[in-house]
């Protein structure tokens, strides 16, 4: 169970938005939804869907506003809305406390993962010149289950991660992102949604033979 527990490893650091909303139960536990708004170097904002048990929050209280450090996984769920499956991905809390406004330089925003390819990597350049590439990898968890995270590698860790194959074991070090985009519904009419991903820091594959030295690329964060 513990390394089960330990391939997956989310920490954020950010301001409540919205209310808790009661989002399924089960065996008489209920769980909460809500959004953790996460500031970027950059000076843009991530906006990460976390997942909560009552039994975190009942003792407590939580509001609109409040500064929270949350530890957990991240984690994917099929959903199937308005006719179609969509993959969900959200931070499932495992611990939530209410902190200050000095972090004491904490990175706000850190997941590390330990998982497998389960889809041929797709390389790209941007219009700028900027290389990256797309990865799909699949971690396990407990009772047989996996998650399905989406991967963005940029620059050199791009050029690596296009040589992955399917089955390949790695390890990532990065932070969840989220990113608005339009979708078109009908000739008039267009939607903004939300898509969440991992942008990879430091990457490094597993390999099987522990007398070769495992390779791995660093790019600074945004």
């Amino acid at each position: 169970m513990e390394n089960v527990l330990s391939n997956n490893q989310a920490v954020i650091i950010g301001t409540i938005e919205g209310e808790f909303v009661l989002n399924h139960e089960i065996y008489a536990e209920k769980f909460y939804t809500f959004t953790v708004r996460i500031p970027r170097l950059s000076g843009a904002f991530d906006n990460i869907r976390v997942m909560i048990s009552e039994r975190l929050i009942m003792d407590s209280e939580y509001h609109d506003g409040d500064k929270v450090e949350i530890t957990g996984q991240f984690r994917s769920y099929n959903s199937y809305e308005n006719g179609e499956n969509r993959l969900l991905l959200t931070v499932f809390a495992k611990d939530i406390r209410l902190c200050g406004e000095d972090n004491g330089g904490q990175n706000p925003n850190s997941l590390y993962l330990d998982g497998f390819i389960c889809k041929t990597p797709v390389y790209r350049t941007t219009p700028f010149g900027r290389e990256i590439t797309d990865i799909l990898i699949a971690v396990n968890r407990s009772y047989n289950k996996s998650d399905y995270i989406p991967i963005i590698a940029w620059g050199r860790n791009a050029r690596f991660a296009k040589s992955l194959k399917v089955g390949d074991n790695v390890r990532i070090w990065g932070r969840i992102q989220s990113r608005n985009y339009q979708k078109r519904v009908s000739d008039e009419e267009t939607i903004t949604k939300t898509a969440y991903e991992v942008s990879v820091n430091r990457m490094e594959l597993v390999e099987n033979k522990p007398e070769e030295p495992e390779e791995a690329f660093e790019t600074p964060d945004e």
